[in-house]
């Protein structure tokens, strides 16, 4: 293999494959990165044998090969050349790189060790609106929550269906569901409802790699893997791919715990209340504890939070309300992430009963809702 390739072109692709490289003692073959010729092509795969990435450049190609050298290593130098143009060429499985004054060689490992990635050929897709997929996605992948004993919930499930894609996520104590309508222009549809559990890890990926992209992200639908991918700008060939493994197992019936009616319904302007949340939260100790009130009859929520080695504090704020005086204790955190996924000036604030789940959701869009369980009293 010998290639002629830009500094910065060869830095940027790496910095996205290298994302899931880490250091794995068992299998040390995984630290690495196989950069490989295709065509007019370098391309560039690294895996962790859950989640794949694969990234192509054009370039200009003298010889063709491929080798396998470790990612981070590569990364950190390659960000040290100058801004020129370099050469890569592989031998006896040991890449030279050659930049101005710089004459390199890093020793490398046999290419046919390399994982190999799956490829997905003739299988059912949809085409959506990348940046609209990443932002959906990006208000609930952190709701998700690592358990070993239901690995089910550690992921974000996903429901494909004609004309919505419906993305949810929960941890036992609070739920978020995004739905994302399809429009005319989405290609693609499942033939029939698809449904999987997607790792977090992978999800938070696409969100990184892929979030600030204009243009359309192709979902590719398999029984066991699901690959998103991107195209090149004015090339229908895919610029970056990222596959992974999907979670066994059954999401739970999570629908069951959105509450349908409520003792009490509050419109609230979010910045104030997410900032009287946080500042009570400075005295909430230990136990993230934050009490909240609802007085219907003052039209006001009064926010506080004690703890006996700090202090008190306690503020209100006005807002539109409806039914009876309630008050409920939460974890000022739940409360914090599912007010900051929440774009609106105004969100709903819906109380079902003192230790039922609750609800925050946008005013004027129907497409989030974020489910929040206070905490019990003792």
């Amino acid at each position: 293999m010998k290639v002629e390739i830009l500094k910065e072109n060869l830095k940027n692709g790496l910095s996205v494959v290298e994302k899931i490289v880490g250091k794995n003692l068992s299998l040390p073959i995984l630290d690495n990165v196989l950069i490989n010729t295709e065509d007019n092509f370098l391309s560039l795969s690294s895996t962790d044998l859950e989640t794949a990435i694969k990234l192509w450049i054009l370039t200009k190609i003298i010889k063709k090969g491929k080798v396998v050298v470790p990612a981070k290593f590569l990364t950190s130098f390659i960000s040290l050349l100058p801004n020129e143009k370099i050469i890569l060429e592989e031998k006896q499985q040991g890449l030279y790189i050659e930049c101005k004054s710089f004459k390199n060689q890093i020793q490398g490992f046999n290419p046919e060790e390399f994982p190999l990635i799956p490829e997905f050929k003739n299988l059912e897709y949809l085409e959506i609106d990348n940046k609209k997929f990443c932002q959906g996605l990006s208000q609930i992948v952190d709701i998700a929550s690592p358990s070993q004993s239901r690995p089910e919930i550690s992921g974000v499930y996903f429901i494909f269906s004609k004309n919505v894609i419906k993305i949810v996520a929960t941890d036992s104590f609070r739920l978020a569901e995004k739905n994302i309508t399809l429009k005319d222009d989405s290609k693609g549809a499942p033939k029939k409802d698809i449904a999987f559990i997607l790792p977090q890890k992978p999800a938070r990926e696409i969100i990184n790699i892929l979030g600030d992209k204009e243009g359309k992200i192709k979902i590719y639908f398999s029984p066991n893997q699901i690959m998103f991918e991107f195209p090149m700008n004015e090339s229908p060939h895919p610029q970056v791919q990222i596959i992974s493994r999907l979670i066994e197992g059954e999401y739970p019936n999570y629908e069951e715990i959105i509450p349908k009616k409520f003792k009490t319904h509050v419109i609230i302007k979010r910045d104030e209340f997410l900032n009287q949340i946080k500042a009570a939260s400075l005295f909430s100790g230990k136990t993230n504890e934050v009490k909240i009130k609802i007085e219907p009859q003052n039209k006001e929520i009064i926010i506080s939070a004690r703890n006996p080695d700090i202090g008190e504090s306690q503020s209100n704020i006005s807002a539109k309300i409806e039914g009876e005086e309630i008050e409920a204790s939460f974890n000022y955190k739940f409360l914090t992430d599912g007010l900051l996924n929440i774009k609106s000036s105004e969100v709903i604030f819906d109380l079902s009963k003192e230790e039922g789940p609750c609800i925050l959701k946008p005013v004027g869009d129907t497409s989030y809702i974020y489910v929040v369980m206070p905490i019990k009293s003792t």
